[in-house]
C-alpha cells in the first residue's frame, strides 16, 4: 500500500512537473514572439488598388515598431477569395497578416456559387478595423438628376430602370446599388466594368445614369465639375462633402454602407499575438502620416476592438447574405 501511494505521489509529481514545464515552454515561444521571423502579409487583391495600398503604408511601421520584416505578398483572384483561402491555412502563429475587405469577408461567401475555401468568420481571427469608406452617389454633371428622391422617381419611369456602372459583380459599388433596390423597391440596371475607371468614364460621358463609389475614385471628377454627388451611403455626412446628404437623410430610413478594410489573422493564433498586434497597428493608424494619407483615400479611421470587429462582421455577413439573396446574385 505504501509503495503504491509513493509510485502515485512519484508519478503526479513527475506529471505536474511536466505539465508547469510545457507551460513554462508555451508561454515563453508567445512572450518571445516576434523572434525575427518575418511576417507575411497577404494582400488577396493585385497590386496597386485600395487595399494593397494601405498594406504598404501600414506594413513599414507595423515592422519598425516589431523588429521584424512585414512582406506583402499579393495574391489576387476571385474578389479576395484566392488570398483570403490561402492565409486561412496558414500556421496560426503570428506570422501571417490578411487583408480582409468587406467583399472577402462579408459578401463572397453569398455570393459565389462554389466553396470559396474558407468561412468568412470562422476561419480567421479579427485583429483591427484598418478604416472605412462611405461611398458616393454619383450621376453626370448635365444630369437633370439633383436629388435622392428625382433619381429614384427617374429610375422607376425608365424601363429596366436607370444604369449604374460598378468595378465589377460583388464589389461595394454594385452591394451599394442593390441595397438601394432592395430597400427602395426600386429597380435598376446594373453595369459591371473590370475596374472602376472605364465605368466612371462612362458616367461622365452620358452613356451610364449613375454610379456609387469611394472618394478617392469619384471625387477628382466631383472637383473638376464632371460628375455631381448627390447622396452617400455612409451614417453621417463627410467633412469633405457637407453639403451631400446621407441616403438615410434623404429619404431611404436606416440605410448605413460603408466598404471597409481590416486586419485578420488565422483562427487560434494566440490571443496575446493578436493583442499585441492590435496595439500596434492602432498606434501605427494614430500617426499624423497615417491619417492624412487615410483621409486622402478618402477613409475615416475606426477604433474598434478584436470583439467589436467580430461582432461588426458577423452583422455585415448576415445583411449581405440578405441583400444577395434577394437580388439573386450570382458570380461564378
Amino acid at each position: 500500500m505504501q509503495r503504491r501511494t509513493f509510485i502515485q505521489s512519484t508519478v503526479i509529481g513527475l506529471t505536474a512537473g511536466l505539465s508547469n514545464g510545457l507551460a513554462s515552454l508555451s508561454a515563453h515561444a508567445q512572450g518571445a514572439w516576434p523572434s525575427g521571423k518575418s511576417i507575411t502579409y497577404v494582400v488577396p487583391f493585385p497590386p496597386g488598388g485600395n487595399t494593397d495600398t494601405l498594406a504598404r503604408l501600414i506594413g513599414q511601421p507595423l515592422s519598425n515598431a516589431l523588429g521584424t520584416p512585414v512582406v506583402i505578398d499579393n495574391k489576387g483572384g476571385a474578389g479576395g477569395s484566392v488570398g483570403s483561402a490561402i492565409a486561412s491555412r496558414a500556421q496560426a502563429d503570428g506570422y501571417t497578416l490578411l487583408g480582409g475587405t468587406i467583399s472577402s469577408h462579408s459578401i463572397n461567401g453569398s455570393l459565389y456559387t462554389s466553396p470559396i475555401g474558407y468561412d468568412m468568420v470562422k476561419s480567421f481571427a479579427p485583429v483591427a478595423m484598418l478604416g472605412v469608406s462611405p461611398l458616393l452617389l454619383v450621376v453626370p454633371a448635365n444630369s437633370p438628376i439633383r436629388t435622392l428622391d428625382e433619381l429614384l422617381k427617374a429610375s422607376r419611369a425608365k424601363n429596366g430602370g436607370l444604369s449604374s456602372g460598378s468595378p465589377g459583380i460583388g464589389t461595394s459599388p454594385h452591394m451599394a446599388l442593390e441595397l438601394l433596390s432592395h430597400q427602395s423597391g426600386v429597380k435598376f440596371t446594373h453595369a459591371p466594368y473590370k475596374g472602376s475607371a472605364p465605368a466612371v468614364q462612362d458616367v461622365i460621358s452620358g452613356q451610364l445614369d449613375m454610379m456609387f463609389d469611394t472618394s478617392l475614385v469619384v471625387g477628382p471628377h466631383i472637383q473638376s465639375g464632371r460628375l455631381r454627388a448627390i447622396a452617400i451611403t455612409g451614417n453621417q455626412r463627410v467633412p469633405g462633402y457637407p453639403n451631400v446628404p446621407t441616403i438615410a437623410e434623404s429619404g431611404q430610413k436606416g440605410f448605413d454602407m460603408v466598404s471597409w478594410q481590416a486586419l485578420f489573422v488565422p483562427a487560434n493564433t494566440p490571443q496575446p499575438v493578436v493583442d499585441r498586434l492590435h496595439s500596434e497597428v492602432m498606434k501605427v493608424l494614430a500617426t499624423p502620416e497615417v491619417q492624412a494619407k487615410l483621409k486622402g483615400f478618402g477613409m475615416e479611421p475606426s477604433s474598434m476592438t478584436p470583439a467589436q470587429l467580430q461582432e461588426y462582421q458577423k452583422a455585415e455577413v448576415d445583411k449581405w447574405a440578405r441583400v444577395i439573396k434577394a437580388a439573386n446574385i450570382k458570380a461564378e
